[in-house]
């Protein structure tokens, strides 16, 4: 009998919620004490990692966390897991976004992904992604009807971070 997590037995799963957990709540700690928080988060029994997965893992999250481009989605104002209810097309929606940041005119809201590789191209985005964003964003164009609203993915191999048009979002809703 064949697990259902396929042939890793659940570790890209794993990884990915441990990374999630990980950009969640480090960028509450001040930037000199994240690596730390993050290796003692890591080193718990609890999560049955080896050095070599804790370090690689500790070394992606933190490449995330200070990268120049998008560090700014991390800092002051900006919220991890944040609940959000709402109705589209008569259909109840409710999710939990990774991270949201608002700002006077303009409501970033992103979605981790661990994938690896992840696509290069926004052509090659999972359709199941970008439905998913295209909700967020009707929901959040809803919520905050005088910004201007900004879906991102953010890969955290790499890191990438892709922005997505607003005319795909519309075709995927």
């Amino acid at each position: 009998m064949q697990s259902p997590f396929g042939e890793d037995d659940g570790h890209r799963f794993k990884r990915g919620r441990i990374i999630h957990r990980l950009l969640q709540t480090l960028p509450d700690l001040a930037p000199d004490a994240r690596e730390g928080a993050a290796r003692s988060f890591l080193a718990q029994d609890v999560h049955d990692l080896s050095t070599e997965e804790q370090n690689k893992i500790a070394s992606e999250t933190m490449v995330v966390l200070n990268h120049t481009e998008f560090s700014f989605l991390f800092g002051p104002g900006s919220q991890a897991e944040v609940p959000m209810v709402g109705e589209i097309d008569g259909q109840v929606m409710s999710a939990q976004l990774d991270r949201l940041l608002v700002t006077d005119d303009t409501v970033y809201v992103i979605d981790y992904k661990t994938n690896r590789p992840p696509p290069k191209k926004i052509e090659d985005i999972a359709v199941i992604y970008l439905k998913q964003m295209a909700a967020y964003r009707l929901a959040l164009q809803r919520i905050y009807p005088e910004h201007s609203v900004r879906c991102l993915l953010l890969w955290s191999d790499g890191p990438d971070l892709m922005e997505l048009p607003n005319t795909l979002l519309t075709e995927n809703l």
